[in-house]
């Protein structure tokens, strides 16, 4: 198996559309690999997402549910579409052996939404605001350009993170919202107890994550972001005090939407809440109570089966999670639980939150 080469995508549809920028981020996530005679390559895949696949070479023959029968030749304009996208197909076997490519079919969808939506000129003329250091005035850069910013709009950010389950009618209006600010080294963007105002989004530069545990002791440096990461959303979703001081290491650029447009854009429609039956009717179809309060809350008292995910650990418990399972967060509120809820969900997860926490259940 072999990464594909973007004079491949440059020949199949709907990714010869693709921006150039798009196609090479893609390029790196196409796989190519060769398929034996008397193979159906349908049924070869591995991953638990939904694949498009190209036929790039030899003979493919095709099997309909009405029994109809036809035969795909690579390199054909039949070909320059997915087999997989014939309507009523039932199977497929390799006539000879055949070479074939692999792409994550919700990823292209969401680039093709995205790259579309940059093309738009609603959005194209829509400039996002950036606040001028000497006369306060507003410098333009186009919504169209920022969607197309594969550094901080990646594959991997559109594909598992906030910006994958955003309704398309939303990313339109984000980018009308949204603000840029030139940042320096050394600059706190956010201070550890301070009120939740804007959430964040790194352009440019390197920032550092600490917290003052201790008023004796120096701060716990707890994290580095880097270009494409988001902060600042616990504080909004949950409406409470700022938990981290967030300080440049380095100059840079954020984006910046303010926390009235934060809540109607990004939290209301990424966070699915359900209530105690639905909930627990989840947890017998395989998913998991995760508690979000502090240890010793959830060693007083918690949910039978569930564990402990505290939201001030969670960024750092994030390679300890099952990306393939369904967690349902729960504290006493529901405060805590939904600002966990939007880390997780950022960080592609499947999350449920308990409406209402375990007071209203």
């Amino acid at each position: 198996m072999a990464v594909a080469d973007k004079s491949i995508l440059d020949q199949l549809e709907p990714i010869a559309s693709l921006s150039v920028g798009r196609k090479q981020e893609l390029a790196q996530l196409c796989f190519v690999e060769t398929v034996n005679k008397d193979i159906d390559p349908l049924r070869m895949n591995i991953s638990k997402a939904p694949q498009a696949i190209y036929l790039l070479r030899g003979d493919l023959g095709l099997r309909f549910e009405n029994d109809s029968k036809a035969i795909l030749r690579g390199g054909t304009d039949a070909a320059k579409h997915p087999v997989n996208g014939h309507n009523n197909l039932k199977d497929t076997i390799a006539i000879t052996d055949v070479e074939i490519m692999r792409v994550d079919m919700d990823l292209l969808d969401i680039m093709m939404t995205w790259d579309q939506l940059s093309g738009n000129e609603n959005v194209k003329q829509q400039p996002i605001a950036r606040a001028s250091k000497t006369s306060g005035q507003t410098l333009g850069r186009s919504a169209g350009e920022w969607m197309n910013d594969t550094g901080v709009f990646s594959a991997f950010n559109l594909q598992s993170g906030v910006f994958s389950r955003l309704p398309a009618a939303n990313i339109e209006e984000m980018f009308k919202r949204m603000v840029s600010i030139s940042v320096t080294a050394g600059q706190v963007i956010i201070q550890q107890g301070g009120e939740g105002d804007y959430y964040y989004l790194i352009q440019s530069g390197t920032a550092e994550v600490s917290r003052v545990a201790d008023a004796s002791q120096p701060p716990v440096i707890l994290a580095e972001l880097s270009e494409g990461s988001a902060f600042g959303e616990e504080a909004l979703v949950s409406d409470n005090k700022r938990n981290a001081t967030i300080t440049m290491k380095t100059d840079g650029d954020l984006l910046r939407l303010n926390k009235k447009d934060f809540v109607e854009l990004l939290k209301a429609p990424l966070i699915n809440q359900v209530n105690k039956a639905e909930a627990e009717a989840k947890v017998a179809a395989g998913a998991i109570w995760a508690d979000t309060r502090l240890p010793s809350e959830y060693s007083y008292d918690h949910i039978n089966g569930s564990i402990n995910l505290p939201l001030k650990e969670i960024r750092q418990k994030l390679l300890e999670l099952d990306c393939n399972t369904t967690y349902v967060v729960y504290c006493q509120t529901g405060r805590r639980s939904s600002a966990a809820a939007f880390i997780l969900v950022q960080n592609g997860f499947d999350v449920l939150l308990l409406e209402g926490g375990t007071r209203a259940s």
